[in-house]
């Protein structure tokens, strides 16, 4: 799907993108294999390309949130709780967990499963292949690490939604988060019956409450200096390529409408191609 170019202040974007159906402003008229041609003369032109990637994009590499893959892994999960709110991984980690022995039960192996123990999956390698030789920025809503696997640069990258391997204070009392993947190996060897020991259960180091997912899930998300270090490098790509021919690459980027008009076309002056 190919979006106008369109200028700056020709139309306000939020109430475009908001208030209008999207078939009145995606047209796909033309055939996929022309489309994906257009694609490739855009990436083969452009001066800079922004990648913009959501779950679609790690959906079509292969991790799937349901199905098989998790009624496999987490047989005992939906056994215990029930396959009505054990749907999938992503509506599983919305249960209200009785205990934290429960819900670190539950997190500890959704992590290691999405973020640890997979690998670079080759979509993500093939798109690397084709941005590496050019001037290239990765903003992502994916938690899953799969860019920086890959081999992309992670000064090139801000994930703005979190990461699966990082915890942070429930009550974002202080702004840092902290890497998991040593605490939760030892929460997968020693679960039973989905509970992990008391002694396991993370605490805040400064006001000794509960742990969380560094995950955007409400207002106590934890933007902590590697956050905003990433995103000063991401509005720093965007004001040095501002007079550049940019490719905005947009790989289902779970953005609103609002949050798309404030990552990317607030900050842009000049003409950009946009393709879903």
């Amino acid at each position: 799907m190919i979006f106008k170019k369109i200028r700056k202040g020709h139309v306000d974007w939020r109430n475009f993108l908001c208030g209008t159906p999207a078939n009145d402003y995606i047209f796909q008229k033309d055939t996929y294999e022309y489309r994906i041609d257009r694609a490739v003369e855009y990436i083969r032109n452009a001066d800079c390309i922004l990648i913009g990637a959501g779950a679609g994009a790690s959906t079509a590499a292969g991790i799937s949130m349901g199905g098989k893959r998790f009624t496999d892994n987490f047989a005992e999960f939906i056994e215990k709780y029930g396959s009505r709110y054990m749907t999938d991984m992503y509506a599983a980690g919305f249960y209200p967990f009785p205990t934290e022995e429960a819900k670190w039960g539950y997190w500890s192996k959704a992590a290691l499963l999405n973020r640890f123990d997979l690998p670079a999956l080759p979509l993500y390698k093939e798109l690397y292949d084709i941005v590496k030789r050019k001037e290239y920025f990765v903003l992502t809503t994916n938690v899953d690490h799969q860019f920086y696997k890959a081999g992309f640069d992670e000064n090139r990258i801000f994930a703005t939604q979190g990461d699966y391997g990082k915890i942070q204070c429930q009550k974002a009392c202080h702004p840092k988060t902290y890497d998991a993947q040593e605490v939760f190996r030892k929460m997968d060897e020693a679960r039973k019956e989905c509970l992990i020991p008391s002694e396991l259960v993370p605490k805040c180091p400064v006001c000794g409450g509960r742990m969380e997912m560094n995950l955007r899930c409400d207002n106590y998300f934890v933007e902590d200096e590697a956050w905003h270090e990433a995103a000063d490098r991401y509005a720093d790509f965007l004001k040095q390529n501002r007079n550049k021919k940019l490719f905005f690459w947009n790989l289902e980027l779970d953005l609103t409408p609002r949050l798309l008009y404030d990552f990317l076309l607030k900050k842009w002056c000049g003409r950009i191609a946009l393709t879903v």
